[in-house]
């Protein structure tokens, strides 16, 4: 995943875990973390409307063209809260990234794409125990009937 990615998926994650009232407060931590660094850094990036729906595809467009604006996938400080945000999750809250649809654990990626994911239960997309040594694009995926539940 390119470092803008990996950025916004940490976010989307972090919200989502965030909604459940029983997420650890290790993911709590990590999520206000990176919340806390973007509005302090990059004050144009909104990231609060993600936890209204993370799963909106909107809301994540927006943040997403906001972070490539601000070169928020140059900031190294940046790309460590959010892998931070992703192991933290990955460790104490997996279903969340499984609720916004998609869960990548052990990713040593050359390059892989994922887009327009709408999941309505299940899972949208899970890449395991990963090594991707070549172009991989994950896209129009749909799980139950194409639309997101509230």
């Amino acid at each position: 995943m390119d470092p803008i990615t990996i950025i916004l998926t940490a976010l989307v994650t972090g919200a989502a875990a965030g909604l459940k009232p029983t997420v650890e407060q290790v993911v709590k931590d990590a999520y206000a973390g990176i919340k806390g660094l973007i509005k302090q850094k990059y004050p144009r990036v909104s990231v609060d409307n993600l936890e209204d729906d993370p799963t909106s595809e909107a809301r994540k467009g927006v943040v997403l063209e906001d972070l490539q604006k601000v070169k928020a996938g140059e900031d190294s400080e940046l790309l460590l809260m959010a892998q931070a945000v992703l192991e933290a999750v990955r460790q104490h809250a997996p279903e969340a990234a499984q609720a916004v649809g998609v869960s990548i654990e052990e990713l040593q990626a050359q390059s892989l794409r994922v887009r327009d994911i709408v999941v309505a239960s299940g899972t949208g997309v899970r890449v395991a125990k990963s090594n991707i040594g070549g172009d991989v694009d994950i896209s129009g995926v749909r799980v139950g009937d194409g639309r997101l539940k509230s």
